[in-house]
């Protein structure tokens, strides 16, 4: 029996994106079961003997004129293709990529971000030299809404949400006609765990430069307003312990938060770090991760420190939180922005060891229920309902 052909359509694939990973893992897990067919500028971290990857020439420059060349070039590669017999039984998009998906991933819905950030898109809200960048955001996040109805709104789609927020956020802006399934992240949690983090625990601290009585909070994000970067820092500043440090990793423009930092007297208590492939290291440098994200359809981090065994602390509007109980595997703000809440949680922790081993530990077990086999089952799933429905129509 022939295997069912897959169209991907993703601008790139790799594993070091959330969205990508997504895709690259079920395919790395489903390729013997699928023939999948790649439409991207680049694919990375798979075994291109098992799938088929049609290259798409990337456009430099402007985020949002790359992206209105590779919407109309993934259309054009797709209908040569189709016109040489290579016809695909399903179109699958991880987002707003094309207009003939028979099955869509959604982990962002712009209409309801750009509702979340208004305030923060507001030109007078930031300094001059900012404007440029800011009106480039409005373009795009209005330019993807515009697009989401005519995808989200078709009633023969299949679509996957990456969190129940999400999904809520598809019935509230656009009443989905169609079948919506939730499928959380997975994890690899063989890097992940307590046992690995334990064993690299001594190292990663002495090469950070964190001393055996420092109590660390981890962030890891590049948005680092949207993680809630400001109200970490707040809450640092409340608990006022100097043995309190924050290592923050991604990218981000630092003087803002460089700023509030000297406001609030954190000198020499906030590092900044780097990405690294082998993140576990910063998860194995931490006592607690503190994520209070702004909005986040599922942000990997926290649940990837729940795996590593470390307590997390991160906000209801984390679709994240959706995995978390309460008191019993984590700490969820209800309020992002409540930093006086979240330095109570902070002050919890420090002085309560036997609070931190017992959050820690029942995050692991939670954690373990959410690998990447079963993402890949659950998107086999997926596939076969989508292909379903095409039969029937």
């Amino acid at each position: 029996m022939s295997r069912r052909r897959i169209a991907v359509v993703s601008p790139f694939i790799d594993k070091r994106h959330g969205t990508e990973r997504r895709v690259a893992e079920f395919i790395s897990r489903l390729a013997n079961d699928y023939e999948f067919h790649l439409y991207s500028t680049r694919v990375e971290d798979i075994d291109l003997g098992r799938v088929v990857w049609h290259r798409i020439p990337e456009l430099r420059g402007p985020h949002v004129l790359g992206y209105l060349w590779w919407f109309l070039a993934n259309h054009l590669w797709r209908w040569q293709q189709r016109s040489h017999g290579n016809i695909p039984d399903l179109v699958y998009s991880p987002g707003i990529n094309c207009l003939d998906a028979d099955a869509v991933s959604v982990h962002i819905v712009f209409a309801a971000f750009r509702e979340a950030i208004k305030k923060e898109l507001r030109l007078r809200r930031n300094p001059i030299g900012a404007w440029p960048q800011i009106i480039h955001r409005r373009f795009y996040y209005r330019l993807i809404a515009m697009l989401e109805p005519y995808v989200y709104g078709r009633g023969d789609l299949s679509i996957a949400a990456v969190s129940k927020t999400i999904a809520c956020d598809l019935q509230r802006f656009y009443r989905c006609p169609g079948e919506i399934s939730v499928i959380y992240n997975g994890l690899d949690v063989g890097s992940f765990s307590p046992e690995r983090r334990a064993s690299l625990r001594d190292d990663s601290r002495r090469n950070l430069s964190i001393r055996d009585e420092d109590f660390v909070l981890l962030l890891i994000g590049n948005d680092w307003k949207n993680k809630g970067l400001t109200c970490l820092l707040e809450a640092m500043g409340q608990v006022a312990d100097p043995r309190l440090r924050a290592l923050v990793v991604g990218k981000d423009n630092r003087a803002p938060f460089l700023a509030l930092i000297g406001q609030l007297g954190l000198d020499g208590q906030v590092q900044f770090c780097p990405p690294r492939a082998d993140v576990e290291t910063y998860y194995a440098a931490a006592d607690v991760y503190a994520g209070p994200s702004l909005v986040d359809a599922f942000a990997q981090p926290p649940a990837e420190a729940m795996a590593c065994g470390l307590p997390v602390i991160t906000s209801r509007t984390n679709g994240g939180s959706e995995i978390i109980t309460h008191g019993c595997d984590g700490l969820v703000l209800e309020d992002p922005m409540d930093f006086m809440g979240l330095a109570e949680m902070i002050r919890k922790l420090i002085d309560d060891a036997a609070l931190r081993n017992r959050l820690g530990a029942a995050a692991a077990e939670t954690a373990r229920q959410y690998t990447w086999e079963r993402n890949a089952q659950q998107m086999r799933e997926l596939f076969e309902r989508a292909a379903l429905r095409n039969s029937r129509r």
